[in-house]
This record gives C-alpha cells, structure tokens and sequence, in this order.
C-alpha cells in the first residue's frame, strides 16, 4: 500500500494534517503514539492529552513505548488494506529508543548508532512494506546548527537518515509549515 510521510517544525499542524488524511481515507485507522509518558513532568503529560484529545475518539491507540522493537515491526506487517495506520512521531519513536537505552549510548557510541540505524531501517521498510495506508508525521530537527551533545548529533543524523528514505520510497510527501502543507513531490527535485 502507499505510505505517506508528513514532516515539520513543531506546532506547524502535522498531526492536524495527518487526521485530516486518515479520515479522508475511509479506512479503519490505528493511531501509533510513539511518545514515553513521564508522570513526573505535567506540561508533557499535558501535551499528550491534548494530542488525544485532538484525534477521533473511534481511532484504535497503540502506545508503541509499550511495544518491543519485533511487536512494533509486526503490526505493519500484519495490517491490511482495509487499515490506514498513522505514527505520530518518528522522533518522538527515536527519542524513546535512545533515551530507554543510554547506557549502550554511553558505553559505545558507534555500535549504538549502527544498531539504532539497524532499527530505524527495519521499522522503514515494515512501513513501506504493509499492506495497510501508512501515514508517518516526522519532525525537522536538522535547520539549526551541528549540536553541542553527541546524544542530540545522534538524533538528528538517524532521524534525517530515516526520512530521506520514507520520503524517496513513499507515494507522497508534505512538508508542513505555519499551517501549511507543501507538497515536496511536485515542487522537489530529487537529489541523486
């Protein structure tokens, strides 16, 4: 089936964009919220309600932080035609692997990274293997300067890494500021 990436700042609408699809496709739609709760800090916990509260109440919600890495792959796997699948968010999904797993972060940098890159192109091709639609909201983190810390450096090279493959192996791509959803296959050009 197709996947769709959609990519952006924070607070330009992605997740908006992404309801609007999913309910456009008239398919049973299974929400992937990739984000860990942490009872400890009330604003983040606040930011998550108010994620649920913006998506239809109808949708299935899958807490991928409650998934191993196989179960995550096998839900792609197992969806069908009939399901539209949206991942809101890769980085949020990236951030939770580093942050569940620092001591191998800090115990090994480079086999870190290559087991995270491993990962990372696992859950891409399950993604762009189901058979179901997917819709996958992916954050920009990479219009700023090289970061000070190896474990945001980390980030930002897996997560860039990730979309330019969903974006050059999807059927669409949009990249949403200021409300705006701008349509990178008709108005890119692909970079060989």
């Amino acid at each position: 089936m197709a996947l769709t990436l959609v990519t952006g700042p924070v607070r330009s609408g992605k997740s908006r964009f992404v309801v609007q699809i999913a309910q456009a496709s008239g398919r049973r739609v299974r929400f992937v919220a990739t984000a860990l709760r942490d009872e400890r800090d009330d604003e983040w916990d606040a930011r998550l309600r108010r994620h649920r509260h913006d998506r239809p109440s109808a949708w299935e919600t899958i807490e991928s932080a409650e998934l191993g890495h196989r179960e995550l792959l096998a839900l792609f796997a197992r969806a069908d035609e009939s399901e539209s699948i949206v991942f809101d968010a890769l980085g949020t999904w990236l951030a939770a692997r580093i942050g569940t797993q620092i001591e191998a972060f800090e115990r090994d940098y480079a086999a870190f990274e290559a087991r995270l890159d491993a990962e990372a192109g696992e859950l891409a091709s399950a993604m762009l293997g189901s058979r179901a639609q997917v819709v996958v909201v992916a954050e920009e983190v990479g219009w700023d300067v090289v970061p000070v810390a190896a474990s945001a450096r980390l980030f930002r090279d897996v997560l860039g890494r990730m979309k330019q493959r969903l974006a050059a192996e999807s059927e669409r791509a949009y990249l949403v500021v200021c409300g705006y959803a701008l349509d990178l296959r008709a108005l890119g050009t692909t970079i060989a």
